[in-house]
């Protein structure tokens, strides 16, 4: 994946037979696979946020600043965050819970609403009038993004939120017979070290198993999840480490060595136009990237952590799993916005390349 509008990322996978030869288990039936999707209860934990779009054509230059003017002609509203994250376990069949903490304002409301279009559960969300929620307001001119606006605070959330919060996900594990629990961390202070603390504990303790999306703040809290993905810059940047990823014995060496330290079974790296990299006891493969005309990479990792949170409940072997959030997460930069992934699409896609 790769950032710019027109920009192809390039593939080293020409035909199925390259993609077959690197899985476990080159007979994999995707059909049923993706059934066994609809059946899935998944647990989110994390920021949540609306996306807000203002949709416009550009003809001149400001006479005020050496800037363009956008002449909106739509205006749009979505799920972003770790609500994208449910609409995308969503679009793959599966039944998403959202948990998270929010605002007590006019943007909350907004939330809901989107929650009840979707049909999404707001069983999990809680509201303080200590936080505000967090919206994300993108300018988008001739299929373009031009300028973004946040309105959020980063603070974390208070006691009396960590207390509500841990106590509504410990009910819906037991309660919604939760079959993998997700982590979305955008660092908007919803995640805490006592809170991933807390989860973990409830998760292991009803043997879920735990994927992680993390970021920079509690990058190094996450110890002792299932699975655990970051992309590269987030990874240099959580262990204060800089490497050259593009030896690929250099970067077994790192991987290795933080899954040790951090007691993960599996290391999911996403490399941008690279591909993605699966480190586990077994399996060390770095899975390149497929052709595609990339537009916006925006929530292409929402979409990424989706799919392997999927495949992790139905126990897949991990060539799998990586090769399906790989492709997946390569579909959703085609389309401008961040956009859930669309379930068929994925499928007859995954089919050419006969797994």
């Amino acid at each position: 994946m790769k950032k710019g509008k027109g920009e192809i990322a390039k593939s080293k996978l020409n035909n199925s037979k390259n993609i077959s030869e690197l899985l476990l288990n080159p007979t994999v039936n995707l059909d049923e696979i993706f059934k066994k999707f609809n059946k899935l209860n998944v647990l989110i934990i994390g920021d949540v946020m609306i996306d807000s779009y203002l949709w416009g054509n550009v003809n001149r230059i400001s006479p005020e600043a050496p800037v363009p003017i956008v002449s909106v002609t739509k205006k749009e509203s979505r799920l972003g965050g770790a609500a994208n994250v449910a609409l995308n376990i969503q679009s793959m069949g599966a039944n998403p819970i959202l948990c998270s903490v929010i605002g007590k304002d006019d943007s909350s409301k907004l939330f809901f609403e989107l929650l009840k279009k979707q049909n999404l559960s707001a069983a999990g969300i809680i509201k303080s009038k200590n936080r505000i929620t967090t919206v994300k307001t993108r300018v988008i001119g001739v299929n373009h993004q031009m300028l973004r606006v946040d309105d959020e605070i980063e603070t974390p959330i208070a006691e009396e939120e960590l207390i509500a919060l841990s106590a509504i996900i410990e009910k819906l594990i037991v309660s919604k017979k939760v079959d993998v629990v997700i982590f979305e961390d955008y660092d908007k202070g919803c995640i805490t070290a006592e809170l991933i603390k807390i989860s973990i504990a409830i998760a292991r303790q009803n043997k879920i198993p735990i994927v992680v999306d993390p970021k920079k703040k509690n990058f190094m809290s996450y110890q002792g999840v299932t699975l655990f993905k970051p992309n590269l810059k987030e990874l240099k940047e959580g262990l204060k480490l800089d490497f050259d990823h593009g030896n690929i014995k250099e970067l077994e060496k790192v991987a290795a060595a933080f899954i040790k330290k951090q007691n993960i079974d599996t290391l999911l790296i996403t490399l941008s136009e690279k591909g993605i990299y699966t480190h586990s006891e077994k399996t060390k493969k770095v899975i390149p990237a497929h052709i595609r005309n990339v537009s916006d990479v925006s929530g292409a990792g929402d979409t990424v952590i989706s799919l392997a949170a999927l495949c992790l409940a139905l126990n897949l072997p991990p060539i799998v799993t990586a090769t399906l959030a790989n492709l997946a997460g390569g579909l959703v930069c085609e389309k401008v916005g961040v956009v859930p992934i669309d379930k068929n699409q994925l499928l007859s896609e995954a089919l050419k390349l006969k797994l």
